[in-house]
């Protein structure tokens, strides 16, 4: 059994992204799995100047939750063709901290929007940069038109070709971890 950290790389209370790994980790079973609320690790936006003050406790707190993980769920979200300045702010201090601060994780990369794309672009974003961090992502899936495809009620996604190929990603991941 691995230990695995989910989260959503949203600061939004009602953030889609969320919902998503909900889900995705409500799917797997036989691995130990928690999930983070990354609103909950408040810290500066990222400079030198404020980097030279130290690093924030929340920074070496989610890099230690990070490093004791085997692998990851993450769900990006997209502002103006790439994450928010929110998760883009953490990867900046975690990168800060630890340069490979991803070494040795096996991902599973996932995003989505209302759009039909389902943030795409902050997907392939994502896909470009973690493995600089020492990341390997296994699998990777955009989720698209969240609204029409997912029941926020149930919890379930609606569309039933979607629903297959997230569980055929979600099946692969959990076997390669």
């Amino acid at each position: 059994m691995k230990k695995i950290l989910a989260f959503a790389g949203s600061n939004s209370g009602t953030s889609i992204n969320h919902k998503l790994v909900k889900h995705v980790v409500s799917e797997i079973k036989e691995h130990d799995i928690m999930v983070l609320n990354l609103n909950s690790y408040a810290m500066p936006m990222y400079s030198e100047d404020e980097e030279k003050k130290g690093f924030p406790a929340m920074v070496m707190g989610l890099n230690q939750e990070i490093s004791e993980a085997d692998a990851l769920i993450i769900s990006v979200n997209e502002h103006n063709g790439s994450f928010g300045a929110f998760f883009k702010n953490i990867i900046d201090w975690l990168s800060r901290l630890d340069r490979n601060f991803l070494e040795g994780k096996k991902i599973l990369l996932m995003s989505t929007s209302p759009g039909k794309r389902g943030g795409l672009t902050a997907l392939e974003y994502a896909k470009s940069i973690f493995p600089r961090f020492g990341g390997e992502i296994i699998e990777s899936f955009s989720f698209p038109s969240f609204y029409d495809n997912f029941s926020v009620e149930s919890e379930t996604v609606i569309d039933e070709t979607l629903s297959l190929g997230l569980k055929q990603v979600i099946s692969t991941f959990a076997h390669e971890i």
